[in-house]
């Protein structure tokens, strides 16, 4: 088995390895997901024509171009996976070669990449400034950042090497069943949402560049430290399951056909919408009183789900 990381800003997850597929008669685009800087990847085939069939750590499966990740061992993968590693939360932060402002752009990484941390505050009084921390690239280049937007990484991902794709935080939820740390994840996960506001939307997108439903979903919970599947559906396996509407709380999933939102109490709910004049992630309610009320989806919603 080889794994690879991803040294790119953003590598595209693809269907099949073509830009985009015939299907049924019609043109569509064949893009399923993102996988962002310093992630890792399970290699599960030989190349094809410059890509490689992968899996993520969250068990989703398609092509990514060879150009895109570095390939490694894996002890190498265990070994970056177990160093210093810390998420990205900026919407977009620049990596450069000195900690001031003034020093040449290395890479722009988005909200959810990930970064080894050498030092977290490298200011030095010939070349620094505070509030730079030194970091390391998954290319192996060196660089600083504003340690401002850097948070901790909560989520694993030993599911690349493990048989169980969700060790995750989630067996706290379920060993230490407190009504506090339930609420501290379930406004957590609303509040990183809620960071993707105005994101524009994106098909197959996870990041602050672009982003679809599941996108929005999957890495607002990832970030909390649970795996969710990566589409638009309950799927066996996974920690969400089936609730009834009336249980709905904060955080919980709304699944429609093709599509996925978050309640975010008081009878709302953020999404990431392609709806022409909405185009983006936006908040709209469930109250038919309300100016931004949609009834195409409440009409249509089908099943709500919980990871409690």
């Amino acid at each position: 088995m080889t794994y690879g990381i991803v040294t790119t800003d953003i590598a595209t997850v693809w269907d099949d390895p073509s830009e985009t597929e015939e299907k049924n008669g019609q043109i569509r685009s064949a893009i399923s997901d993102e996988v962002l800087c310093g992630m890792g990847l399970t290699i599960t085939g030989e190349a094809e024509n410059g890509f490689y069939p992968v899996c993520t750590h969250y068990g989703y499966t398609g092509y990514v171009k060879d150009k895109d990740i570095r390939m490694v061992t894996l002890p190498e993968l265990q070994a970056w996976e177990t160093s210093d590693l810390m998420v990205v939360s900026g919407i977009s932060v620049d990596i450069t070669s000195i900690p001031k402002v003034q020093g040449v752009i290395y890479k722009t990484l988005f909200r959810g990449s990930l970064i080894k941390v050498l030092e977290f505050d490298s200011a030095s009084s010939d070349q620094g400034e505070e509030g730079w921390a030194q970091v390391e690239l998954s290319d192996g280049r060196k660089g600083y950042m504003r340690n401002q937007y850097l948070s901790v990484k909560k989520f694993s991902q030993a599911g690349l090497w493990e048989s169980s794709l969700h060790q995750t935080f989630l067996n706290l939820y379920k060993t230490q069943p407190s009504v506090s740390l339930e609420n501290e994840f379930r406004h957590g996960v609303v509040q990183t949402a809620m960071t993707y506001l105005g994101t524009q939307y994106r098909w197959g997108g996870k990041s602050t560049a672009g982003i679809d439903c599941s996108g929005l979903t999957s890495i607002s919970y990832m970030l909390n430290g649970v795996l969710t599947y990566r589409d638009a559906q309950i799927k066996e396996g996974f920690p969400v399951h089936q609730i009834s509407m009336e249980h709905i709380k904060e955080g919980d999933l709304m699944y429609f056909p093709g599509h996925i939102a978050m309640y975010i109490g008081n009878q709302r709910y953020i999404h990431s919408t392609g709806r022409i004049g909405s185009g983006g992630v936006v908040i709209n309610s469930l109250n038919p009183v309300d100016p931004d009320y949609r009834e195409d989806l409440v009409k249509c919603l089908y099943a709500v789900g919980s990871i409690f």
